[in-house]
């Protein structure tokens, strides 16, 4: 069995730290924990994880974000999969920082990325991890708040989703959905700590 998982981003140094990264951020460090690495093909870079019988593609787009649905429709005809073996994770304005939230179809929600997905798939029937960055402070511009990095006091939280999206989608590609949100969803807990 073989899946893609996307995380979303944009390419560049000046955007590596950003909130609007943290997709690519969690795919670094899925491959670096697998001890893999990606390598640059025309849409994106790419890699490859096998785990307990499943083969995981991971893809970063190099398209930038709002055409994120190029590379993924690309990799999905290469690798001969379908929509239905797709996870797209992705950062959340309007899912609570730190939090996690899983969902298997849906609308854009203002993400320029999933909507260019959704349009060139011509389908809203793909999993999504959601990854809560919270809203902007009072007369902040929302693209300047995701384009801008975490600060140095969240450096900890910033870890902590990191490891729980990649266990989240693991937990949903080899037990299910409603097992990965019900393990997932809500405060952060301690499963984090009870798997090391």
């Amino acid at each position: 069995m073989k899946y893609l998982i996307v995380g979303l981003g944009n390419i560049g140094e000046e955007y590596a730290n950003t909130r609007h990264n943290i997709g690519f951020t969690i795919l670094n460090a899925f491959a670096e924990e697998s001890k893999t690495f990606f390598s640059d093909r025309r849409y994106g870079s790419v890699c490859e994880i096998k785990y307990k019988g499943r083969s995981f593609v991971l893809l970063k787009p190099s398209t930038f974000m709002n055409l994120s649905g190029q590379a993924v429709s690309r990799l999905l005809a290469y690798f001969k999969l379908t929509p239905k073996d797709l996870v797209v994770m992705h950062d959340d304005l309007d899912v609570p920082p730190w939090r996690l939230k899983l969902v298997e179809r849906g609308g854009p929600g203002g993400h320029r990325g999933i909507l260019d997905i959704i349009a060139t798939l011509h389908t809203e029937e793909f999993l999504r991890v959601k990854l809560g960055i919270g809203r902007p402070p009072p007369r902040m511009p929302t693209e300047k708040y995701v384009l801008s990095p975490f600060p140095a006091e969240d450096v900890e939280n910033v870890a902590v989703l990191i490891e729980r999206a990649a266990q989240a989608v693991v937990t949903v590609l080899t037990e299910g959905l409603a097992v990965a949100q019900n393990r997932f969803h809500g405060e952060v807990g301690t499963e984090v700590n009870s798997n090391k």
